[in-house]
């Protein structure tokens, strides 16, 4: 006479077990994923690398710019407005260098206010530009929407920039620096100066701010902005 088989027990898990292994799988693919969108990141740092590389490259010779030879009081103010003109279309790397170079140095002479723009900077880098949108933020045990993160950085830029000394220090180099190339731009006699007059408006550091920069900026970042949209 055969004998019947046992029955076969079911096996199960321990609870614990179950929860603790998912938590570490999703421990292990937060810790795998960057802190930020780096392909998009690296190709917005070398398209401004780039630019910046160009512009310089396209800026004329500083003996140029302060040849003593070629100042001249101007007339009227039409001819001194002719001049600004003029000089900028020609010396409009040298110009928006100087420019830079002010807005750096009052910075650095101010190391607090520069310390609260780059932490604004960074903020806005690492927490929205260039943050996957996947694992959301979690602060102090509380998960932040990208709305809620846009309007919280939006509020900070706004505090930094109007409530603190940084928004007077960049307006007041800014206008330091737009005299001095004025300035310069208005007594500089233009004549030597070969100029083309079928020159494109923005070359240099100014195709930044054209449609060129737009689109390259927006095909760079697209990955990261995608579900923020």
């Amino acid at each position: 006479m055969a004998s019947s088989a046992s029955p076969i027990l079911p096996i199960s898990v321990p609870q614990n077990i179950v929860t603790t292994t998912t938590a570490d799988a999703a421990a292990t693919s937060a810790q795998s994923r960057p802190p930020i969108a780096t392909p998009a990141f690296r190709a917005v740092i070398n398209y401004l690398t780039d630019q910046v590389h160009n512009g310089l490259a396209q800026r004329r010779p500083w003996g140029e710019l302060v040849d003593r030879s070629s100042f001249s009081k101007p007339e009227s103010l039409s001819e001194a407005a002719e001049r600004v003109r003029k000089n900028y279309s020609y010396f409009r790397v040298n110009y928006l260098s100087l420019v830079a170079v002010v807005l750096g140095f009052s910075l650095i002479s101010h190391p607090g206010s520069l310390i609260l723009l780059l932490g604004l900077l960074a903020a806005w880098i690492f927490l929205y530009l260039f943050r996957p949108s996947d694992p959301p933020l979690v602060l102090f045990g509380r998960t932040f929407s990208d709305p809620e993160i846009l309007g919280v950085l939006v509020v900070l830029s706004v505090v930094v920039v109007f409530l603190t000394s940084v928004g007077s220090i960049l307006i007041s180099a800014l206008m330091v620096g737009l005299a001095i190339v004025c300035t310069h731009a208005a007594f500089r006699v233009p004549e030597d100066l070969f100029l083309d007059e079928q020159e494109p408006v923005a070359t240099g550091f100014l195709s930044f701010f054209g449609g060129a920069a737009k689109n390259a900026a927006a095909a760079a970042t697209a990955p990261a902005f995608v579900t923020r949209v």
